[in-house]
């Protein structure tokens, strides 16, 4: 099976390309097709002829681009007026309509100065027929294939209906309105899938790589793991990499929506797309650049599509119904009123319009255009917003659900706190009256052997404090490691079963003496997170260690107070560490003491007691926990791969900020949503009632089609721009 993929140009709406979706998969050896309207991208499998495969696609009425042009395309241009007389000029439907409007100006001027009747008629037809062309070759193709009628086949019979009728100047002025509308709808398409082509063009085509003391520019593709490659000031990084040599400002805003350049130094991890400053730096590559950070965005963004939200799904099984019934509605408006009431089924001669000609009219607003676009053209605006922001949505449904979530679960280490713990007091029962006396760093030292290997932020915070105090070398690594169920570590070093863990476990299986209770009480009360250690023969005493919370917690839980969400911690630590870190930003509620399956049954039980509910996570030690929430959010996905895998909703940065941010633009969507749905109905509605009184000619019906969708696709762009003004006033 082979798999071909094609950029389709011409895509005007979202239930066309749908049409074209259905031609394609009904082609013979086709297995599977997906059609991303909001990029053009066009993907077959199967036995398919590539060239037969374009000859479909031309015969429906759309093109493919080979992407050989190296001119800026014309949506992109700056000037909107020029650019889409450019795009005009481009589309020969477009050129054949202009060349028709042209026909139809002379037709009436010839009228004008009295000319024969009969000329002005021809030439009428001859624009009618010049700009309708491809308009009823689409239409009756797609007919043929599908079996469906799509705008472009009622548009057909309502020409041929207005001509029927006599009237040729309103059949052909209707065909070129309609013309343009398409090209105006196209061209306003193009300009939002500049959009996400924006995302695309962030990455650079070629690097420069360092091999055999020489300088050799390469494609990106062409890069793999352990590469090094040279980045000079002002140029973007091609692909993900570790900084071997040089220090210097990288503006990040492309990946996690940073405003502020991250000053980079050796050893730092730097993401393909973002913008060196002013110093020289020797990269190490990490990752291929199908594997990069700024790929993966790209990728979720135009995957998302195909996670449709709640209103997209109503309006598409709205619409499944709605043009049938208004193409009946038409028939019946057609032949009742002459057939039982003797009302005039042709325009009578005191200027009324007969029943024929509101049945055009309620034919031509038949097509559920504006309503099919009203959702999913927002949705993808948002979704890119949110991209450029540093959040990313797996799916439109994410994005549309948010801001309706009433509870807010936060995980605490690495979430609410900045996840790296230090190690602030430590004491062993021989203490000699030092931090660091002997007995004190025997016990630090025995509890780096056990935990040197672990990933866990308090293995880690002693992992620092053994380093920092020199003590690596006294002892090798524990053997026979066994995870005591998210409570402690056992091992065996030098021959000794030894173990280190919470307070839990010790009082379960260990007998601890009164003054390393008192201690670990203290320190508890203080907010500090202890840790107890066995030597296999005596319970030593304690590590104290303490994480700092984020600067922006408490701001961020007020924030969600403000918009009346309830929010609820849960963390592992004890109840003492919880309480106090909960009142130190105001969090609502407090579930401590939890191992890592627990949360997952927590949130399971306050989905039950409140509902739909959003946990707040790493990504990485919570993922049971955001897997049994109705929506996933994980922090600082930049730099994990896992986070993006669990999380319904990722926040590249590691800035809790983003998250307000987050529900502030789902809730702006939402209503953007709405108001396109509205506009929608609302205006169909008008017209066809309008219509059903003959007070609609056809040109008003056009515009009621196609208008109303490029009004609706101006707005929901409106939410490319949502906040810029707040950030483009913050970092000024």
């Amino acid at each position: 099976m082979t798999e071909t993929k094609l950029k389709i140009t011409g895509l005007d709406c979202i239930d066309c390309a749908r049409g074209l979706e259905a031609s394609v998969a009904a082609a013979p050896g086709v297995e599977a097709v997906e059609l991303h309207f909001f990029d053009g991208s066009l993907t077959v499998r199967g036995a398919v002829d590539e060239g037969q495969l374009r000859k479909l696609v031309t015969q429906l009425g759309y093109g493919v681009d080979d992407g050989k042009s190296a001119s800026l395309p014309p949506a992109a241009e700056a000037n909107a007026l020029g650019g889409f007389w450019r795009y005009m000029l481009q589309q020969i439907e477009a050129k054949l309509a202009l060349i028709a409007g042209a026909i139809i100006l002379l037709s009436l001027a010839l009228n004008w100065l009295g000319a024969p009747r009969w000329t002005a008629i021809a030439l009428q037809i001859g624009a009618l027929i010049l700009a309708g062309w491809p308009i009823a070759r689409s239409g009756l193709v797609n007919l043929w294939v599908n079996r469906s009628f799509n705008i472009n086949f009622l548009m057909t019979v309502a020409g041929i209906g207005a001509v029927a009728i006599g009237e040729y100047a309103e059949a052909a002025s209707m065909i070129l309105l309609f013309s343009i509308a398409e090209a105006l709808e196209g061209f306003t398409n193009e300009r939002a899938r500049g959009a996400i082509a924006q995302l695309k063009e962030l990455t650079p085509t070629h690097a420069l790589k360092l091999a055999d003391g020489k300088e050799l520019l390469v494609p990106v593709e062409r890069l793999s793991p352990g590469d090094t490659i040279l980045v000079s000031p002002g140029e973007r990084i091609p692909i993900d990499g570790a900084v071997l040599e040089g220090n210097s400002d990288v503006d990040q805003a492309a990946i996690t929506g940073e405003s502020i350049p991250v000053w980079k130094a050796p050893g730092d991890e730097v993401f393909g797309g973002t913008v060196n400053g002013s110093g020289k730096l020797v990269i190490q590559v990490t990752r291929l650049v199908g594997d990069s950070s700024l790929h993966r965005i790209i990728e979720l963004v135009t995957q998302a599509q195909s996670h449709q939200s709640q209103s997209q799904k109503f309006i598409d099984r709205f619409a499944h119904y709605y043009t049938p019934a208004m193409v009946l509605l038409a028939l019946l408006v057609a032949m009742i009123p002459p057939l039982f009431l003797g009302a005039p089924f042709l325009n009578p001669a005191d200027g009324s319009r007969g029943w024929l000609y509101r049945a055009l009219a309620l034919l031509i607003i038949s097509c559920p255009c504006a309503l099919v676009i009203s959702t999913p053209v927002t949705m993808v605006a948002g979704l890119t917003r949110a991209a450029r922001a540093g959040v990313l949505f797996k799916g439109s449904v994410f994005l549309e659900a948010l801001s309706k979530l009433r509870t807010f679960a936060f995980d605490k280490t690495g979430t609410l706190t900045r996840g790296e713990p230090q190690v602030v007091d430590s004491r062993d029962l021989d203490c000699q009256g030092e931090a660091d006396c002997e007995p004190c760093n025997n016990m630090i030292a025995l509890a780096y052997a056990l935990e040197r290997h672990s990933t866990h932020p308090l293995a880690q915070a002693i992992t620092r404090e053994a380093e920092h105090r020199g003590l690596t070398e006294c002892y090798p690594a524990a053997e026979n490691l066994v995870a005591r169920g998210g409570m402690g570590l056992e091992g065996v070093i030098n021959g000794h079963l030894m173990t280190i863990g919470s307070r839990r476990l010790f009082a379960e299986e260990h007998n601890v003496p009164p003054q390393v209770d008192a201690w670990v009480e203290q320190a508890e009360a203080e907010g500090k997170t202890a840790m107890l250690l066995c030597d296999g023969q005596q319970v030593r005493g304690f590590i104290a260690v303490a994480d700092t919370l984020r600067k922006e917690s408490a701001a961020v839980i007020s924030e969600l107070k403000d918009m009346g969400k309830k929010t609820i911690l849960l963390t592992g630590d004890n109840r003492v560490v919880a309480n106090k870190v909960g009142g130190d930003i105001g969090i609502d509620e407090v579930r401590a003491s939890l191992l890592p399956g627990d949360k997952q049954q927590i949130v399971e039980i306050l989905r039950q007691d409140y509902g739909p509910i959003a946990m707040v996570g790493d990504g990485i030690n919570d993922a049971p926990a955001l897997a049994a929430a109705n929506l996933g959010i994980a922090m600082g996905g930049s730099g994990s791969a896992q986070a993006m895998e669990t999380a319904d909703v990722v926040l590249m940065a590691d800035d809790l900020h983003k998250l307000p941010f987050s529900i502030r633009l789902s809730a702006f969507a939402n209503r953007l949503i709405r108001q396109n749905i509205s506009f929608s109905l609302g205006s169909k509605l008008l017209v066809a009632v309008l219509a059903l009184f003959g007070f609609t000619p056809l040109w008003l019906a056009v515009l009621a089609d196609m208008g109303v969708s490029l009004l609706v696709t101006l707005n929901g762009l409106r939410a490319l721009r949502f906040e810029r003004e707040k950030v483009e006033a913050r970092n000024s």
